[in-house]
């Protein structure tokens, strides 16, 4: 079905009662060209990439709950390419254009807001490292620029400048920046993948690879069914671990947990995605969805601890003082694999046939379309596609690090991996 006001009024005067399903109940077949792991926006894309750029729709994407119901939908929806390292600015700005067009790619609004994305500086040291990103980023062709305080109090004037806790000496804005609607995006792949072939399987948990002489097989299912296939792409988030450690994979990284939250509808003041001490957004309704550090310690609860939410708040409340009496209305959580190095571990291993697609960090989201398609790439080629080869897992052998614990405003150091 193609979205359109036709569409809607004539479904309104049904009642809304004949809406199609987004994507088919698909069954398991016995045998795939291609297995994909985790039926959230990585998989999901990495599917769709395989099946409209490469022909090869004999693939199942499968997840153990239901789609999008892991990190997917536990986000803050930031969009954004205003990194550091030549090789993160290349991937991300290719996902970030990818974004610029994927409502019409396909079919399906992902709500895309450029409304640019705002970092905060709380130093001198701060804005000289802000400094030499915008320089890196302008030398690449990105769009970036250095803010003094007059420009941040213009871009937000309900913000506190002087506070008891600190001072904002400036910050840097990338303009095409902002933010998509996480839900959308996600049916929107799995909409797409599905009218081309790719069976979307929910409720359907993997319990382990089969792999013999080195070489992909198919996978086993937690009830005992037995799937072919020569190539498996494990895209699990949090659970990529426990699937690949019994081949002899390891996965460098910790498990922590980060909050996110949701307050009640305020007069609209926000008009850029903010990133200081934490980051929020104001909807267009008028609610503010606001996010910070993950919780001081290694975890897998989606829970998260209760003393992170107040530390948010109070961040938040130091820069606009006006929200103490905000009401929040939900607060959920999400569990983010972070290596030492803060990039990602995407590409193929040494495990003839079988790719990784995971380690996202607090990056994930903004990173789903480029991905996707470069995982596609790489699946069908069977190496590295250009724009993902500097972030495999061999890396960490070789000492190849691309270290963006600056671009994410995590700080790991201390932290037992």
């Amino acid at each position: 079905m193609k979205y359109s006001i036709a569409t809607m009024l004539a479904q309104a005067a049904r009642g809304h009662a004949r809406w199609p399903r987004l994507w088919r109940a698909a069954e398991l077949r016995d045998a795939y060209d291609v297995i994909v792991i985790g039926g959230g926006g990585h998989g999901l894309a990495t599917a769709y990439y395989l099946a409209k750029n490469h022909g090869v729709r004999r693939v199942a994407v499968l997840e153990k709950r239901w789609i999008g119901g892991g990190n997917s939908g536990r986000n803050t929806a930031i969009v954004r390419s205003n990194y550091l390292f030549p090789a993160s600015i290349a991937f991300y700005e290719r996902s970030l254009s990818l974004y610029e067009g994927l409502t019409d790619a396909l079919g399906f609004n992902v709500m895309l807001s450029q409304r640019g994305v705002l970092n905060l500086a709380y130093s001198r040291a701060d804005l000289n490292r802000m400094r030499r990103r915008v320089a890196v980023l302008r030398a690449l062709g990105v769009d970036a620029e250095l803010l003094g305080v007059d420009d941040v109090a213009a871009r937000v004037p309900e913000l506190r400048l002087e506070t008891p806790t600190r001072s904002v000496f400036g910050g840097f804005l990338q303009p095409r920046g902002g933010i998509a609607r996480h839900d959308a995006v996600v049916w929107g792949y799995a909409r797409a993948a599905d009218a081309l072939g790719v069976d979307v399987v929910q409720n359907a948990e993997v319990g382990a690879i089969d792999v013999h002489d080195g070489v992909v097989r198919g996978v086993a299912m937690r009830d005992g069914r037995r799937i072919e296939a020569a190539r498996v792409v494990v895209a699990a988030a949090s659970g990529t671990a426990a699937l690949i450690e019994p081949l002899g994979l390891r996965l460098p990284v910790v498990h922590m947990t980060l909050q996110a939250m949701v307050s009640e509808p305020v007069a609209r003041f926000l008009d850029v995605v903010l990133d200081g001490a934490v980051y929020a957004s104001q909807s267009d309704r008028g609610e503010l969805v606001v996010g910070g550090g993950s919780d001081v310690f290694a975890s897998f609860a989606q829970r998260g601890a209760p003393a992170t939410a107040p530390r948010n708040f109070a961040a938040l409340l130091d820069l606009v003082p006006r929200l103490s009496g905000l009401r929040w209305l939900r607060q959920w959580s999400g569990t983010v694999d972070y290596p030492k190095d803060h990039s990602p571990i995407i590409g193929t291993t040494p495990i003839e046939g079988l790719f990784l697609s995971t380690a996202w960090g607090s990056y994930g989201f903004k990173a789903i379309p480029a991905g996707g398609e470069c995982l596609a790439q790489t699946v069908v080629d069977g190496r590295a596609h250009r724009l993902i080869a500097p972030f495999d897992l061999e890396r960490f052998r070789t000492g190849r690090l691309v270290r963006e614990a600056e671009s994410s405003g995590m700080d790991l150091e201390g932290v037992l991996v």
